[in-house]
């Protein structure tokens, strides 16, 4: 694991809004007497959001300081999880997949455009919209290559949709989550071999009849046992006896 530490320019202070504290409280409130310190995660969170996706040494204070926790305790904490910023990022944080199926799919051309069009990793924008950093495996294997961008995942990319996705939000056009090629879900992107009576080639709808409709009753699980129970009885094979 990479070293980590706080930016070195630093706010002076950090205090929770008072939509924010109120959270906090009602956050803390779900823990018995003496056990607050395990909201840690859950404020050093909040307290991220509300600092534009970075954690300031006063944000990771204030937080002590709420938990009634020595500093260097929530600092740890800070410091050790990938997932809290401690140098400033743009308002459009690209988190690029760079392990091996998304490097297979073409991750380093990905790569290549964020370097051209961002800069080099955890570097700000002067506008302040983008930054990139590279990130271990995402969970979207089967639609790599891919980013995670604030909250949301942008799959199947290539350079061309990879780049005209930025320019869209540095405009602020509307932009299409997931697949960039129009891909449903994890499935194949020529579309289903199988089940598609019930989905459909493209996976959208059936691709047959209708299934029963809703008003129809639910089938009664003991008769359908018996019935299975019957055919089966019926299949088996008739032993002749010398009697």
């Amino acid at each position: 694991m990479s070293v980590r530490r706080l930016a070195d320019e630093q706010p002076a202070s950090f205090e929770f809004t008072p939509e924010n504290k109120a959270w906090a409280e009602r956050e803390l409130a779900k823990y018995p007497p003496g056990r607050q310190a395990s909201a840690v995660l859950a404020l050093l969170w909040r307290a991220q959001m509300q600092n534009g996706s970075w954690l300031s040494r006063a944000a990771i204070e204030r937080v002590a300081a709420t938990l009634d926790m020595p500093n260097i305790r929530v600092l740890e904490i800070a410091t050790f999880y990938t997932m809290f910023n401690l140098t400033p990022v743009g308002r459009y944080y690209v988190q690029l997949c760079g392990t091996t199926p998304c490097v297979l799919c073409g991750a380093e051309d990905i790569k290549a455009v964020c370097r051209e069009r961002i800069g080099e990793p955890d570097h700000v924008t002067a506008d302040g919209l983008f930054s990139w950093t590279e990130v271990e495996c995402l969970g979207a294997c089967c639609n790599a290559p891919m980013v995670q961008i604030n909250e949301d995942y942008y799959e199947d990319l290539t350079p061309g949709n990879f780049a005209k996705l930025l320019d869209d939000l540095a405009v602020g056009r509307p932009v299409t989550t997931g697949s960039q090629i129009g891909r449903v879900s994890s499935e194949p992107v020529g579309g289903l071999t199988a089940l598609t009576t019930l989905y459909g080639v493209d996976g959208r709808g059936a691709a047959s009849a209708p299934g029963p409709a809703n008003d129809q009753p639910p089938a009664d699980p003991d008769a359908s046992a018996a019935e299975v129970h019957a055919k089966a009885e019926e299949d088996l094979p008739i032993q002749k006896t010398g009697i």
